[in-house]
């Protein structure tokens, strides 16, 4: 990593901060949504900090709000100029101010395709295999903000039981995390009976699918799968977009777009991190592809 990162930097004019119109940026600061502590979050996307700095010839940060909300206010404040969002953190960007963010890439799995899946998960030794087995008991989601943490599920599981996701409507208890992570966790250690987190749905359980929040779970050492079980899977879900502040310089917005595309083949490892877990690479995808999920969101309000 470190040779090719050099190379980078031979190769790239990083003397100059970057230019547009007469105009120069003096930082680019990377938002980093919740899911994971914020430590592990800096870590993850410590690769991705280095190389854009080196890109743009500009300092770099990483910010890693304490929520979801914490990156949407940062992108339409404009102190935060990058993120992977999640698609219903994208929906509320956008209907707060449609003129605030462009979508650029998004994510692509093994197999090419740009879905996940919402996944419900209790210890398999709590005896809960299905929904019909959380009548009365704890259920565990993420962050409001969170599309497969909430939104999706508070769509979906209503319709399979037929009642809503009030506390004592048909679960004794729902109740917010702040994460995935913190969901996983709280699973984990018996603090909910189930909760949901999100993942591609691809590959083997026992490795937490080929990415999403189980397997980094399963990297950080947090849980073992075996001693979980799915008992609900979502419709697929359109993967979230990274998307940049729409009033960045287009010399600053294409570089991103070409380091992004680039990113897996020059460095596996460091796409592994920041999409947290196997990936075929980052692709194109615009606004269109979120116009459900945006609707969806837009319903609820």
């Amino acid at each position: 990593m470190k040779k090719l990162m050099a190379a980078l930097v031979a190769t790239t004019a990083l003397s100059a901060p970057a230019f547009a119109g007469g105009h120069a940026i003096s930082e680019f600061r990377i938002g980093v949504l919740g899911g994971e502590n914020a430590q592990d979050r800096m870590t993850s996307n410590e690769c991705v900090r280095a190389y854009v700095q080196d890109i743009l010839g500009v300092e770099t940060k990483l910010f890693t709000p304490a929520d979801y909300d914490g990156v949407i206010q940062g992108l339409l404040g404009g102190t935060i100029d990058m993120a992977w969002l999640g698609a219903s953190a994208y929906a509320k960007t956008y209907l707060t101010d449609p003129e605030a963010v462009d979508v650029v890439m998004v994510k692509a799995n093994l197999d090419g395709s740009v879905g996940y899946h919402s996944i419900g998960f209790a210890r398999k030794d709590s005896g809960i295999t299905s929904l019909a087995d959380m009548k009365g008991k704890v259920f565990g989601f993420g962050d409001p903000n969170s599309t497969s943490g909430y939104l999706i599920p508070s769509v979906e599981i209503p319709s399979a039981i037929g009642a809503s996701m009030e506390s004592g409507d048909y679960f004794g208890e729902v109740k917010f995390t702040g994460g995935h992570e913190q969901t996983i966790v709280a699973v984990n250690n018996g603090d909910v009976d189930a909760g949901v987190t999100w993942a591609d749905g691809q590959g083997n359980w026992e490795d937490g699918y080929n990415s999403g929040a189980l397997r980094k779970a399963v990297d950080a050492g947090l849980v073992d799968m075996n001693d979980l079980v799915e008992i609900w899977k979502s419709k697929e879900i359109p993967e979230g977009p990274i998307v940049l502040r729409r009033a960045l310089p287009a010399d600053v917005k294409e570089k991103m777009v070409t380091f992004l595309n680039e990113l897996h083949g020059k460095d596996p490892e460091c796409a592994y991190n920041m999409a947290a877990g196997e990936t075929s690479g980052f692709v194109p995808i615009t606004h269109e592809a979120y116009e459900s999920i945006i609707a969806v969101r837009q319903a609820k309000q």
